[in-house]
C-alpha cells in the first residue's frame, strides 16, 4: 500500500499540505458523497460531548473548512480554528464572511460568530498554557507527524478540567465488518478523488494514513499515558468512526 500523499517523518507535515491544498474547494462536498451525509451527524454527536457554552474559549484544532468550529460558536463558545492548510482555511474565512454579511443583514442582529481562524501547527500550538476549556479536533488525529507531540500539547493549552473531544476515522474491531470498510475506503474513494479533485489518491490517501494509526484504544492509552484522564472511546457504526473524549486533571 503506499499513497503519493503519504510520506512519514520529516516529509508528512508538507505532503498533507499539498493534499489540502488539491481538495479545499470541493472537501465539504466529498465529505457528503463519501459519507453519506452521516458526517454532519457524527459532528454534531461530538459536539454534544464539549458542550460549548457562553463564557468559555474554544480551540478547534486542524479545523479544515470550519465545520466543528462554526459549531462551538453557534453554541456560544468564544472560538479559534487552527490548521495549517492556507487554502482550507482561505475557505473557512469565506464561510465567516457570509455568516458577518447574513447577520448583519438582519433587523436587529447586529451579533457574528465569536471565531478567528489562525494558521498555525498542531504540533505547536502558538497559546500559552492553561488557554482552553474546550479543544477538539475533527479527522486530524491521523495526519499528525507525531501523535503523542499533539497530544501533550492539547494537553499543555487545555485548563484545568478543560476537555478534548476527537473525531476520527476508526479501525472496527469485528473482522468481517472491518473487511467490508477498508474495501469501500479502498475502491471507492480513489474514484471520488478522482471525479472531484481530479487525483485518485487524493482520498486514497484515507486508507493509507488509517493503515498506520493506531486503533482506538490505543489512542486512548495514549491519552491516558499522557495526563489525560477520564478517557473514554464512543465507537460509531462499529467503529468506522471513533469519538475520544477525554479531561484534564488538575
Amino acid at each position: 500500500m503506499t499513497n503519493e500523499f503519504y510520506k512519514p517523518g520529516e516529509q508528512r507535515a508538507a505532503r498533507v499540505g499539498e493534499l489540502f491544498a488539491t481538495i479545499a474547494r470541493r472537501y465539504d462536498l466529498i465529505n457528503d458523497i463519501q459519507s453519506f451525509g452521516l458526517h454532519r451527524l457524527w459532528k454534531r454527536r461530538a459536539l454534544g460531548f464539549a458542550h460549548p457554552q457562553r463564557g468559555l474559549r474554544a480551540l478547534d484544532l486542524c479545523c479544515g473548512t470550519g465545520d466543528l468550529t462554526f459549531a462551538l460558536a453557534k453554541g456560544g463558545a468564544e472560538v479559534t480554528g487552527l490548521d495549517f492548510s492556507e487554502a482550507m482555511l482561505r475557505v473557512a474565512n469565506e464561510k465567516l464572511a457570509r455568516c458577518a454579511s447574513i447577520s448583519a443583514s438582519r433587523p436587529g442582529q447586529n451579533s457574528k460568530p465569536k471565531i478567528e481562524f489562525i494558521r498555525g501547527d498542531a504540533l505547536r500550538i502558538p497559546f500559552p498554557d492553561n488557554s482552553f476549556d474546550i479543544l477538539t479536533i475533527g479527522y486530524g488525529l491521523r495526519n499528525l507527524a507525531d501523535l503523542e507531540a499533539g497530544l501533550r500539547e492539547m494537553w499543555r493549552v487545555a485548563k484545568p478540567g478543560g476537555r478534548l473531544v476527537a473525531l476520527e476515522f476508526g479501525k472496527p474491531a469485528n473482522s468481517a465488518w472491518r473487511a467490508i470498510y477498508f474495501n469501500y475506503l479502498k475502491f471507492a474513494l480513489p474514484v471520488f478523488g478522482k471525479i472531484f479533485a481530479g487525483n485518485s489518491a487524493a482520498y486514497g490517501y484515507i486508507l493509507e494514513s488509517l493503515a498506520h494509526y493506531p486503533a482506538q484504544q490505543a489512542v486512548a492509552s495514549k491519552m491516558a499515558e499522557l495526563g489525560w484522564g477520564s478517557v473514554r472511546v464512543f465507537n460509531l457504526i462499529g467503529g468506522v468512526m471513533a469519538i475520544h473524549y477525554a479531561e484534564k486533571q488538575g
